[in-house]
């Protein structure tokens, strides 16, 4: 399906239904606008994968149609794809300076940085994205520079939020634009597409002003090292953090890649100009504990993480032990419970003391809550609500929300099209969708082969035979057998498997020695029999063959 003459549509291809890898898409009238560009995380349910992306190609069959991709904020399930999906888009970029200067780097890393075209755009202007009218409204929110969009048609006006709140004290960059809320609402709004991921959270937020006090307060009276671990992009928690150190005589390290990869973004955008230098990581074992703060990265368990290195006693330059203290100063992205778990296991084991958001004002969301939910809907009056960026649950709390207070929800899920005008907005049709691993350099599908191979070898193993035969099609010696995760090399199990293998070789019919095709189907066979004999176990067999 395309957006044809006549339309103006939504499609939704990750982030609705599930936290993290947004990828929205509107049509116009047979032109495509593409709306952030996200990663997430597998979680346990995908312990082949780490990272995974929304499959764009619905939007790549159409990418000649295809006039932008904006960008609402510097996080990265919004923009974390970016590097990976826009060689098959191959379309300009709009950011704000802030999320431009962290794509950058990504681009850069990627070997991108010269092909792709990034137009920055200020926080709170307007452009134009093919027949798209847009307009940024800044909004308060976890990381600098959050902007909303109103994105204006023939066919009506709609609000797509982006991630938000309401915070009376940001502390870097400014409040919520309500002015500009209210206008755009008295002009008059379609849809709202908006963020649920708070919907079933009464009350509000809360500020970024009161975690600074309470950090401030609590890392004044601890003793020996203190490391506060928090998402690198949330440049005012880091403010806060460099401001609580100062006043406890504390210097700051920087520990892990993205930390300082996000510092020097918003330097180069303009914030965090007056902190002091930073302690070299390699210097940090010269400054005495007292006078030692440690930024570090790792708030979600991530195995490669600086912080799970410190908490196993594996980073070169960090070490901490009995008496210090380790503050969580983030939330738990669902999915990542049990790998945060393991590093809180570890770091208690080596004496560290730990604290987080359920005992300490550490931390305070960067969405919003049920009560900010309805003042946005009274500033934007919106005719019709579809919430994103939410779980199901998160969803449909929203929408109950939406409808009690007289707005109209639409809930939809990823790859539904919802024509939004002209009429009553209805899911028209579909959209194929699914989710792409980051495989190093590579992307391959969750469900394709590659990734389900790894999945059945990390279950079951893997087995490698190796035989030699003559041109008849006769063993030439033993056969070897290896088997990584199954069983030790040295156990006499080993020769036993590969007695049995080269008996199973021998008895092979005349008929399969001169196929090598065929006579390598029947090896495998062979090979996968007799370790399930053993084990009771499937695992991946795979037999090289030399012939001789």
């Amino acid at each position: 399906m395309d957006a044809s003459k006549g339309d103006f549509v939504f499609v939704p291809l990750g982030g609705t239904g599930e936290i993290g890898m947004n990828l929205n898409l509107y049509g116009l009238d047979g032109v495509w606008l593409a709306v952030d560009c996200g990663i997430g995380f597998a979680g346990p349910e995908s312990p082949e994968a780490e990272r995974l992306l929304p499959d764009p190609a619905f939007i790549i069959a159409r990418r000649q149609n295809l006039r932008g991709l904006v960008i609402t904020h510097a996080h990265e399930d919004h923009l974390g794809g970016v590097a990976h999906i826009w060689p098959s888009l191959r379309c300009p970029i709009y950011a704000t300076p802030f999320a431009a200067a962290v794509l950058r780097r990504k681009l850069g890393e990627a070997g991108l940085l010269g092909e792709a075209k990034i137009q920055i755009i200020k926080p709170g202007g307007a452009f134009d994205v093919g027949p798209f009218k847009l307009r940024f409204i800044q909004m308060t929110h976890s990381t600098p520079e959050a902007q909303a969009i109103a994105i204006t048609t023939p066919y009506g006006t709609v609000f797509h939020t982006g991630d938000w709140k309401f915070d009376p004290e940001p502390l870097i960059g400014p409040r919520t634009d309500e002015a500009a809320l209210k206008a755009l609402g008295n002009e008059g709004v379609l849809a709202m597409i908006s963020d649920s991921t708070n919907a079933m959270v009464e009350g509000h937020s809360g500020s970024e002003a009161e975690v600074r006090v309470s950090l401030t307060a609590l890392i004044a009276d601890l003793p020996g090292r203190v490391a506060v671990t928090c998402f690198a992009s949330n440049i005012a928690r880091v403010a806060s953090i460099i401001h609580a150190a100062v006043a406890a005589d504390r210097h700051v390290a920087l520990v892990g890649r993205s930390l300082g990869n996000y510092v020097a973004a918003a330097q180069h955008a303009g914030y965090l100009k007056d902190v002091p230098d930073f302690i070299p990581e390699d210097e940090v074992g010269s400054i005495p504990d007292e006078n030692l703060l440690i930024l570090v990265t790792g708030s979600q368990g991530e195995k490669k993480s600086a912080l799970a290195r410190i908490a196993a006693d594996t980073h070169r330059n960090a070490v901490l032990g009995e008496g210090d203290t380790v503050i969580f100063s983030s939330r738990v992205i669902p999915g990542n419970e049990r790998a945060i778990g393991i590093v809180h296991d570890d770091l208690t084991r080596r004496g560290v003391n730990i604290m987080t958001a359920d005992d300490h004002m550490v931390h305070v969301s960067g969405h919003p809550a049920r009560d900010e939910l309805r003042k946005l809907y009274k500033l934007i009056k919106p005719r019709y609500l579809i919430p994103t960026h939410g779980e199901w649950r998160h969803m449909t709390a929203q929408a109950a929300l939406a409808q009690d207070e007289g707005i109209t929800p639409v809930v939809l899920e990823d790859g539904d099209i919802l024509r939004l005008a002209p009429g009553v907005p209805t899911v028209i049709d579909s959209a194929p969708t699914g989710r792409l691993a980051v495989d190093g350099a590579a992307l391959v599908p969750l469900k394709g082969g590659i990734m389900a191979a790894r999945r059945r070898m990390l279950f079951n193993g893997v087995v490698v035979g190796s035989v030699a035969i003559d041109k008849a099609g006769k063993l030439r010696g033993a056969a070897q057998v290896s088997a990584p995760g199954l069983f030790e090399e040295d156990e006499a199990a080993r020769s036993e498997i590969e007695s049995e293998f080269t008996q199973s070789l021998d008895d092979l019919p005349a008929a399969l020695r001169n196929d090598d095709a065929a006579w390598q189907d029947a090896a495998r066979a062979a090979l996968r029999r007799v370790v399930g004999k053993r084990y009771g176990k499937r695992p991946m067999v795979a037999v090289h063959m030399l012939r001789v």
